[in-house]
């Protein structure tokens, strides 16, 4: 794998099943899916031309973003093993369909403190593990356009939006125009809110990796508390 990640991606059932066919890609079992027909017409764009960017890393919500693994990727899921037999679930009321400056994502609804902790130490947990950026990486993070505090969490942790920065969401779209925007979110709402978990709980975390073409998959689930599943 080219990279990993530590993502939340929701077990096998009707949420997962249409967050996958959405976006167009099953990061579960690495394939490509159909997306779900909706009246293009009334948007102007095919969910396929809404959800470019997001698709090659599947339904997911970024716990320790993409990062270049330092040692092997067994060391990792060493790491990952004992970090999480020190971890508990994180039990929130559910997930609200939200625009995010431009984007369409599912946030988290209720207390977020026990799911801020839990990123909080997964990034700074797994950190070790974690090849130092390249001067090409950092450029890809436009460190010109990030906050002082942003630009030493990127030199820090490798990322910019951690810590205390860190925003917990599943992406669902592009950036998107706001009127189109707004008729995507229109037709979504309905197809997805009746799918959306309440409460919404955390009790495990998921290793991707990223393949050589670009496209994540979902390697292994890690229960909060307790050992793997294969």
């Amino acid at each position: 794998m080219k990279r990993y990640a530590i993502y939340y991606a929701p077990e096998p059932g009707p949420f997962a099943a249409f967050g996958a066919a959405w976006l167009g890609w099953d990061a579960e079992n690495g394939v490509l899916v159909p997306h779900p027909e909706i009246d293009a017409t009334a948007i102007g764009l095919s969910v396929a031309e809404l959800t470019t960017a997001p698709r090659k890393y599947g339904l997911h919500g970024t716990l320790k973003a993409p990062f270049r693994v330092q040692g092997t990727q067994a060391d990792l899921e060493d790491g990952i093993t004992a970090l999480c037999a020190g971890l508990s679930p994180v039990t929130l009321e559910g997930l609200e369909l939200a625009d995010l400056a431009g984007f369409l994502a599912l946030r988290p609804l209720g207390d977020l403190t026990g799911l801020n902790d839990l990123a909080a130490r997964i990034v700074t947990g797994l950190d070790p593990h974690r090849a130092p950026l390249t001067e090409a990486e950092i450029a890809r993070r436009k460190p010109g356009s990030l906050t002082a505090h942003q630009r030493q969490m990127l030199e820090q942790w490798g990322y910019p939006h951690v810590l205390d920065g860190f925003r917990f969401h599943i992406t669902l779209t592009d950036s998107l125009p706001a009127e189109t925007l707004a008729k995507t979110r229109q037709i979504l709402r309905p197809m997805l809110e009746p799918l959306l978990p309440r409460p919404f709980v955390i009790d495990q975390i998921c290793l991707f990796g990223e393949q050589d073409d670009g496209w994540f998959r979902l390697l292994r689930r890690y229960p909060l508390g307790h050992g793997t599943t294969p």
